[in-house]
């Protein structure tokens, strides 16, 4: 057999190979996913007579968000968070805790410390002055800082996730010091 003819065997039997592992068919996963979707509409639908409900339209006016009872008792104890400051703000070109945060992150660390399966994402940000490379490493630095002093009270760090968003997400747009001090902060989210 010539070695192009072997060439030509090989390019087939691959080309084979790729088109039958990109076929795709429906697992049990894929109808469980399909099936507790469709439960959650179901749900939604059932209970829309209530008036403290927050409702989203996706596709064809297809619910698509989850349904918010303020009265709700059970918010995986979220009550105890209920007033404390979820964004924490920094000094000029700093990443250290202020000591005005040190209470509300004690209380964050004790929500998190009693509830372990809590997931907390801690997002960095910068003002506008600096390269972005820089604001996004002293974003990072930022949520690094808040993420040290939540694993000192005792919060394990698999329940800590830190991201840096340096100066892309602002939420004052000004250029003065106003602005920069409020873009200056890690924000506080936590996980469903």
């Amino acid at each position: 057999m010539s070695v192009t003819k072997l060439g030509k065997f090989a390019v087939i039997g691959l080309s084979a190979a790729w088109i039958a592992g990109c076929s795709t068919t429906a697992t049990d996963t894929d109808s469980s996913t399909v099936a507790e979707d469709a439960n959650t509409t179901e749900q939604a639908n059932d209970t829309t007579e209530n008036s403290d409900q927050a409702f989203g339209a996706g596709q064809d006016d297809a619910m698509t968000s989850v349904i918010v009872d303020e009265n709700a008792s059970n918010n995986n104890g979220m009550d105890s968070l209920a007033g404390v400051e979820t964004v924490f703000y920094f000094d000029f070109d700093k990443s250290i805790v202020r000591p005005e945060s040190r209470e509300a992150l004690a209380k964050h660390a004790e929500y998190l410390v009693g509830n372990p399966d809590a997931r907390v994402v801690l997002e960095g940000h910068a003002d506008e002055r600096g390269t972005r490379e820089y604001n996004m490493a002293l974003g990072e630095r930022r949520a690094k800082a808040i993420s040290r002093y939540l694993t000192i009270q005792g919060v394990a760090a698999s329940q800590i996730e830190t991201v840096s968003f340096g100066e892309e997400v602002p939420v004052a747009f000004g250029h003065d010091s106003n602005a920069w001090q409020l873009n200056r902060r890690v924000e506080v989210r936590y996980e469903k």
